[in-house]
């Protein structure tokens, strides 16, 4: 079994060839700002709530395309999210910015700087942000076709709590990095469990003809 795969043997990006199952980073920075809030509310010290203040432009410009880069950098009057990380370190505010940060420069495929924010993130205990940045991590290897390390990844995203929104996503995503990697039977068993243990997911709905063609292959 060869796990050497050439980039430009493949036929568009990973995204593209599976994007029913992999289009939701745009949803993920809805789903970080929808967390940060609640966050927000547990974590209160003086310099986080100073640092709660400067997140909420940065925010902003995160929901428009075009306002991306003011969204990292900030624009003169407002900070942006690579200041927030950098000057308010440890604080639960500068941790969120990496996450944002990491999934800006993914929306960006800036695939490297996204892996380098994304594993600065500190797990907070949440039940969907903690797995969903584990997981854009690995959306970032997927990206650079480095399909071991997307594997290690959405594995570990789909195993960080068991839950219908997070855990069948990855377990898709590992599903198909498996058949890149021609993993067939690991690629079965990813979509197996999808339709056992979430039968009621939108993943559920679609993963009969993944499991055939994986169980075909092996």
């Amino acid at each position: 079994m060869s796990t050497n795969i050439n980039s430009t043997e493949k036929k568009g990006s990973f995204f593209q060839d599976n994007i029913k199952s992999v289009i939701f980073i745009g949803g993920a920075i809805i789903v970080l700002i929808l967390l940060y809030i609640g966050y927000q509310k547990i974590y209160l010290a003086p310099r986080a709530d100073e640092a709660a203040d400067a997140m909420f432009k940065a925010e902003e410009f995160a929901l428009i395309d075009s306002l991306q880069k003011k969204a990292i950098d900030g624009d003169g009057s407002f900070l942006g999210f690579q200041q927030i990380a950098d000057e308010y370190s440890n604080t639960p505010s500068a941790n969120i910015a990496n996450a944002y940060l990491g999934g800006l420069y993914l929306r960006q495929q800036n695939f490297q700087e996204a892996i380098k924010y994304l594993k600065k993130y500190s797990e907070t205990g949440s039940e969907i942000l903690d797995p969903l940045v584990i997981g854009l991590i690995g959306d970032a290897y997927s990206e650079s076709h480095d399909y071991k390390n997307a594997a290690d990844y959405y594995k570990k995203a789909a195993e960080k709590s068991s839950n219908s929104f997070t855990t069948p996503l990855f377990l898709k995503k590992l599903g198909l990095v498996y058949e890149q990697l021609d993993e067939n039977k690991s690629a079965a068993d990813a979509y197996n469990k999808i339709k056992v243990d979430f039968p009621e997911s939108n993943e559920a709905s679609t993963i009969d003809g993944p499991l055939a063609r994986a169980e075909a292959k092996q």
